[in-house]
């Protein structure tokens, strides 16, 4: 799929006999005096070998590039690598002094010096199991989306025992462009790579082999989850029977089952969990990895700060060997810019869908509403408190909290139980009722805040503070509470910007994030069970998939890949472009015009600092003005399309012609006025749009900023 060669023989050894070394040591600190050092990341001016029509570097270009970084290193007394990269960029990983730093940071051949940092992934897991429904696939895709394609996760790895990755009848022949190896290692053999998992690799020298857990092994084996779940809603294989607890939950298949995947190990698990992550020199190398391996889409999972660093640098060289790069904007809030700021990079951040629902009727009492996966209906029951059942020995906060063996079996047998928040987790408490027997829960919130559509050991409804008290204030008043518990049929309800997910700075000349995909409650596999889980890591997964399916379907170049999934999306109401980018990413049937950009153009901007002028499929206008934009036909046929502008409350945006004419590939220049309010004035934003004649809405998202 991917128009790059693979790497040749030659270049491969002396890549592996030199290059990758890799250094199993603690990762050090922040370089101090007195001759201390600490890791640092060191890019060289100019790009690696994926810019050059070799793709992944000769012997010769892999060569020069070495003795470029040997020059540079001389310069500072030659120190031992731990890593050196060719493909992505042309740098190195290595550890420096104060003074070599300066020393690196004055000459005239390196780009940059950057010291190595640890980012978080971004997702969590909120639950265990789940049902499929989350994660339908596109309409049209019969569970064939994806074949010939190479998804490449940055991440915690993957479990490869899942028969999501299992190499099925279907899958054709291993894909002839991509170049990758199955490296092994501890519970990693090479039979874990297959058809479906064709290649696999792993980093710890920046985060540290002795900064791992117990329960981590060093090899592409995932340890966290993250990974696994991320690749799962991606890229795992059609009609996936999921079962928990012993019952059939339904199918599940990922957005492009047909898919192949390649794990690039570069995040891990720390004996404290808050301190899990991914270290910049363990992603650098893994993106690099994936670059010369020759993957179709690459999917980084990990937020990045809001300007350009190195792995975002390595990401350009990804960009250049045209794969079609997705990111996470990061899970910190509207407060905070979205991550992978730079326009080589479609960057995804996350919407909530709609929370099922579920009812507890009080027989000759209240009906509460709360979040319930369950669609069974039971009762009538006896209701008991958790408190009024504990166990001997138990304190009263336990049993209240339905922690584990804090109830006396016999008082919660072939009850519901009413279990308030907090202490341990929400699905642990439905655990601890079942183990005592009980056949149902109503989860009370100890505070403020959102209920959950958890998938639970037993029937669940998880109701708000409120109507918390109201239920335990009733059964404080009635010894003998019944109760029935079922589901509510769900009602379709409108997509929303999540309020953790990163937004866009007004002060860019680049819309960030890009689009928005569904990032809450998300089912995923993990290592031997299920899970939901939630952050726009789970957003990017389907945006991969998605990619994945169009480079399967089409021959469409990268740029243009990602110009169809925001030109396509779907505006959410009443969110702002700064929060959605073009909306929702969705039905990609019908794709009309492509805003294409040459891939030389990303590095020309990015030594001008300046966007601006990129032709890009979104636009930022300080104020009024006029910029231009180039787009394509994407049709078989020549088509005539028509533009308007909608949403703009305060400004007046035009654009010259209103009307093209397009043959099959032709591209047209048209020019967009923007007229408006003199002075500083608050955000408007709004669509051009461009109707065609067969029916295709090609929509690009304009931001006016102050």
């Amino acid at each position: 799929m991917t128009t790059h060669r693979a790497l040749t023989r030659a270049a491969r050894l002396l890549l592996t006999g030199v290059v990758a070394v890799v250094a199993l040591t603690t990762a050090p600190g922040h370089a101090a005096d007195d001759g201390a050092t600490s890791l640092h990341l060191v890019t060289l001016t100019g790009s690696g070998t994926s810019s050059t029509s070799s793709g992944a570097g000769t012997q010769a270009e892999v060569a020069a590039l070495l003795a470029r970084q040997d020059a540079v290193l001389a310069s500072i007394d030659s120190p031992e690598t731990t890593y050196r990269w060719t493909t992505a960029l042309n740098g190195f990983a290595v550890e420096l002094t104060a003074d070599q730093v300066s020393a690196l940071e004055a000459n005239g051949a390196v780009e940059s010096v950057e010291a190595n940092s640890v980012r978080p992934m971004a997702g969590r897991i909120t639950s265990t199991g789940a049902q499929a429904a989350q994660l339908a696939r596109p309409r049209g895709d019969t569970g064939r989306g994806g074949s010939g394609v190479v998804i490449g996760f940055v991440d915690s790895g993957l479990a490869p025992g899942s028969p999501l990755f299992a190499d099925v009848p279907g899958l054709d022949s291993s894909p002839a462009d991509y170049a990758g190896e199955c490296t092994t290692g501890e519970g990693w053999p090479a039979s874990a790579c297959n058809r479906k998992v064709v290649g696999a690799g792993w980093w710890v020298a920046g985060f540290g082999a002795d900064r791992i857990r117990s329960s981590e092994r060093l090899s592409p084996l995932d340890a966290v989850g993250h990974g696994t779940q991320v690749a799962s809603v991606a890229a795992g294989n059609s009609d996936v029977s999921v079962r928990m607890n012993g019952r059939t939950m339904g199918n599940f298949g990922g957005v492009a089952p047909r898919a192949r995947v390649a794990p690039y190990k570069a995040c891990w698990a720390a004996p404290d969990p808050a301190d899990d992550g991914c270290a910049t020199a363990d992603l650098v190398s893994a993106i690099d990895r994936a670059t010369a391996d020759g993957v179709d889409v690459l999917n980084v999972a990990v937020a990045g700060p809001s300007s350009i660093d190195t792995v975002e640098r390595a990401l350009l060289g990804a960009a250049e060997a045209d794969i079609v790069v997705i990111g996470a904007a990061g899970n910190a809030g509207r407060s905070a810019v979205a991550g992978h700021s730079s326009p080589w990079v479609t960057t995804v951040g996350a919407t909530r869908g709609s929370t099922l629902r579920g009812q507890v009727s009080v027989v000759r009492g209240p009906r509460l509403s709360g979040a319930s996966r369950s669609r069974r209906a039971l009762g009538p029951l006896r209701l008991v408190l958790g408190a009024d059942v504990a166990a001997a020995g138990a304190r009263p906060g336990e049993a209240r909290q339905c922690r584990p063996g804090s109830r006396h079996a016999s008082g919660v047998a072939d009850r519901a139980v009413v279990c308030v928040g907090g202490g341990i987790g929400r699905v642990d408490k439905s655990q601890a009722v079942a183990q005592a027997d009980g056949v149902a829960m109503v989860l009370v919130n100890d505070r403020p805040g959102a209920v959950t559509d958890d998938f639970h050991s037993v029937p669940t409804v998880q109701l708000s503070e409120r109507d918390g008290r109201r239920l335990i204030g009733w059964a404080g008043r009635h010894r003998r509470t019944v109760v029935r518990i079922a589901g509510i049929d769900p009602a379709r309800t409108a997509a929303r910007a999540a309020g953790w997910s990163a937004s866009g700075d007004s002060r860019s000349t680049l819309l960030k994030p890009d689009v928005v995909a569904l990032g809450e409650g998300v089912l995923g596999a993990v290592p031997g069970s299920w899970a939901l889980f939630s952050g726009t890591s789970a957003a990017t997964a389907r945006v991969s998939g998605l990619a994945a399916l169009l480079r399967a379907e089409h021959h469409w170049s990268a740029p243009v890949v990602r110009s169809v999934l925001t030109t396509t999306a779907r505006p959410l109401a009443g969110a702002a472009t700064l929060t959605q980018g073009a909306g929702q990413v969705g039905d990609l049937r019908r794709p009309g015009l492509a805003l294409d950009v040459r891939t030389a153009d990303y590095r020309r901007a990015l030594d001008g600092l300046s966007w601006r002028d990129l032709n890009v499929s979104s636009l930022v206008m300080r104020g009024g003005g006029t910029a231009t934009r180039r787009v394509t036909n994407l049709g078989s046929r020549a088509e005539y399309f028509s533009a308007h502008a909608v949403g703009f409350a305060r400004h007046r945006v035009t654009t010259t012609p209103l009307a093209l004419r397009l043959a099959p590939g032709e591209t047209a220049t048209v020019r967009i006025i923007v007229t408006g309010p003199a002075g500083p004035t608050r955000l408007d934003d709004g669509w051009i749009v461009w109707r065609g004649a067969r029916g295709s809405l090609t929509r690009v998202p304009v931001a006016i900023t102050r």
